[in-house]
């Protein structure tokens, strides 16, 4: 691979973020890990290396460079610091960290003098085995267990223990001195020569440890990391733009979502929320983003919805919020045993459901086999009944949420803060609440099960869930759309009011078309106006409203997957310059971030700064973020497969200026397309004989039945 992963800029004074599937490791720009701060190495949601400072001499060193090759691999360069009896540098330092379930680093101390150099190489280390969220919240660790560590020639292991779980780490080298949290390495470099050396950090998780992807007998290139990510570039699309960053931006966005996929012990693949601390499985995120990616790789949605089915709830538990059939919210793997923050498995969403038999009917439009859905229908089946059981708590027809004990979230939509639902005034309504999007999701979950009743000939059943469908958009559009504001109330709430604040959550209910068609132009309207669309994209809440902040997580930022979904949504009622618009804005934006979108940004307006102004806890990559480029070139291609029905609508909308694009590659019902836009002209090869290609948008899902 040529190009960077990330753009660390220098060494500076950012941070640096390795990652391969769930294990992490945040260090300085010199690669030092500094104590008493956010940096560290995670595994299981544990910092298991709290220390990690290279000596040269007993003094720090200088950093040079950092260069980053593939997301789980980093190269330090720095040099010894100036003192007055060495007033010349001659001595290189090279540091190459790799991260899987652990963590391998390389040392090598370079003489580029003419003589010979001793040197006393020195590396401290400690661990604090703290929780990932104690950590993320400003480093507030709390101490608890027992701490101890076991010295012998080489090697330093640690352990941990706190109720019934255990944490170890193994840290262990060749020819170091031991002491108290030191190895200490006393070298004589020849002149032009190398000294080095290998640190391992095997993690040990309830008494058993952990191999690492990287042992030293092998070669880095046959590592299971390297191989996967080998593997994902052979078989994603290839994409050519003549608009080059455009070219960059997709291409920065496949590299992005190979990085955050995460394997499970039975290797399923599913895709991580996002780095650095979110690096496992979430509901709702990971089904949206696999959903967003299935032009570049189904296996992404197929691994989650197996995954997810897995863990689908079977008890009433109010602790971790989990009922029959529900979707989870959130898995951890950390000592602590909290609902929402760690432990093991968090519910409390009222989205993921509906999502979990949204994303199984789209994937079987793309081209599942039959027999894959087969064994995914009972968990969608489940699903529903969850729905119908236990979301909609008071039998009105709406999914509504609530949660059970003080400690789950308040809100258990995709914004999910305390403060992000409101009324246009600003103040806050009480739940339970049944918000407008969590309603579409239902409706397109309904139209996938009558879908899937049908292709099996039973007609009876694909009526029953039809008109289930029918039913609810009728009393939606009845109950949400406030005729006075000519737009959708952002919800119900426990009274039955509408929450009367304009909002991008209707943007979603476009994208699942449970819109009535004579209310969609205002809707479109109200979303493209000032106070919604920053130039930049469309913001999360109005200018005009109470709650309003530019600067607030879900108060007026602008969020690029929330952008990418109401762009889907204006192309499918034929707002086709309103889309474009907003797609246009989204890829400028992830021009402005070198090809990276970040999972949010400021939503401050176009005219009054000229580039984005960044939100300074956005996380990056983040993985619906990284989706949202190839999710919004599919909506820009008006490209909607229906493999069941052998059909596949492809009528390209690319703006002005995007220039010509090509696509190899792109995975649908076991083949491989190839889709050339050239001066408005298209070209397609690779298609199936099974699959008719109709030049023209895809008619509504209801007309597919």
């Amino acid at each position: 691979m040529n190009e960077n992963w990330t753009s660390p800029g220098g060494v500076g004074t950012g941070a640096v973020t390795l990652l391969e599937g769930p294990t992490f490791c945040i260090s300085g720009p010199g690669g030092d890990i500094e104590p008493r701060t956010t940096q560290g190495l995670f595994v299981h949601d544990t910092r298991i290396v709290s220390t990690w400072r290279l000596y040269l001499d007993d003094e720090p060193l200088e950093p040079l460079t950092v260069m980053m090759s593939e997301p789980y691999h980093a190269t330090f360069l720095a040099r010894p610091r100036a003192q007055p009896d060495r007033p010349v540098n001659t001595l290189l330092i090279q540091r190459d960290r790799y991260v899987d379930v652990g963590m391998r680093e390389d040392l090598s101390v370079r003489n580029l003098s003419g003589e010979a150099t001793p040197c006393g190489i020195s590396l401290q280390v400690d661990c604090d085995f703290a929780d990932l969220f104690e950590v993320r919240e400003k480093n507030r660790i709390r101490v608890r267990g027992k701490r101890s560590v076991k010295r012998e020639l080489g090697e330093l292991t640690y352990s941990f223990v706190w109720r019934d779980q255990t944490r170890g780490v193994r840290i262990f080298t060749e020819g170091a001195q031991g002491a108290k949290g030191m190895f200490v390495f006393r070298a004589l470099i020849p002149a032009r020569g190398t000294w080095r050396t290998s640190v391992l950090v095997h993690p040990i998780i309830n008494g058993q440890e952990l191999p690492l992807s990287f042992p030293l007998d092998r070669p880095i290139e046959e590592s299971p990391p390297a191989k996967q990510l080998s593997a994902w570039e052979t078989s994603a699309p290839v994409v050519e733009a003549s608009n080059p960053s455009l070219a960059r931006t997709l291409t920065r966005s496949e590299l992005d979502l190979g990085s955050l996929r995460i394997f499970d012990d039975q290797g399923a693949v599913t895709v991580a929320a996002g780095a650095p601390w979110f690096m496992t499985l979430f509901g709702r995120d990971s089904l949206i983003a696999s959903l967003m990616t299935l032009p570049v790789d189904p296996s992404l949605a197929l691994g989650t919805l197996r995954t997810l089915a897995r863990y689908q709830g079977k008890k009433i538990d109010s602790y971790t919020e989990e009922e029959p059939g529900r979707i989870l919210h959130e898995m951890r793997a950390g000592v602590e045993n909290r609902p929402g923050v760690g432990g093991s498995i968090y519910y409390g969403t009222a989205d993921a459901t509906p999502l979990f038999v949204m994303l199984l009917g789209e994937l079987r439009r793309w081209g599942l086999a039959w027999q894959e859905v087969e064994q995914l229908l009972p968990y969608a089946d489940r699903a529903l009944e969850w729905v119908e059981r236990y979301g909609d708590r008071d039998g009105d027809g709406f999914v509504e949420y609530q949660r059970a004990t003080d400690r789950g979230l308040v809100h258990q939509g995709w914004k999910d803060v305390p403060d992000s639902i409101s009324f246009a005034d600003g103040q806050l309504p009480k739940t339970p609440i049944a918000l407008c999007e969590v309603q579409g999701y239902v409706y397109a979950a309904y139209l996938a099960r009558c879908h899937f009743a049908s292709e099996t000939g039973d007609e009876k059943e694909a009526q029953a869930w039809a008109t289930k469908a029918a039913a609810l958009k009728k009393a939606f559009n009845e109950q949400f759309w406030l005729p006075n504001h000519g737009w959708y109330a952002l919800g119900l709430d426990r009274d039955k009011q509408p929450i009367d604040a304009l909002a991008s959550n209707m943007g979603h209910c476009l994208w699942t078309g449970i819109i009535d068609e004579d209310k969609a132009p205002l809707v479109v309207e109200r979303l493209m106006s000032p106070e919604m669309f920053s130039g930049w994209g469309i913001r999360t809440l109005a200018s005009s409203m109470g709650a309003y902040n530019p600067m607030r997580y879900h108060n007026g930022t602008v969020w690029p997957h929330d952008n990418g979904i109401i762009a889907a949504g204006l192309m499918r009622y034929g707002f086709v310059k309103e889309a474009q618009r907003v797609a246009c804005a989204i890829l400028d934006v992830a021009d402005a971030f070198s090809g990276r979108l970040p999972e949010l940004f400021c939503g401050f307006a176009r005219s009054e700064y000229p580039s984005p102004v960044p939100y300074p806890t956005s996380r990056s990559p983040q993985a619906w973020a990284a989706a949202t480029p190839m999710h919004l070139l599919r909506v820009l291609l008006r490209l909607d497969p229906a493999v069941p029905q052998g059909k596949l609508w492809l009528a390209p909308a690319l703006p002005v200026g995007m220039g010509d694009l090509t696509l190899t590659n792109v995975p649908m019902n076991g083949s491989r397309l190839s889709i050339r836009v050239h001066d408005g002209k298209m070209q397609v090869t690779g298609l199936p004989r099974e699959i008719e290609l109709v030049p023209t948008p895809r008619p509504a899902i209801t007309q597919l039945i």
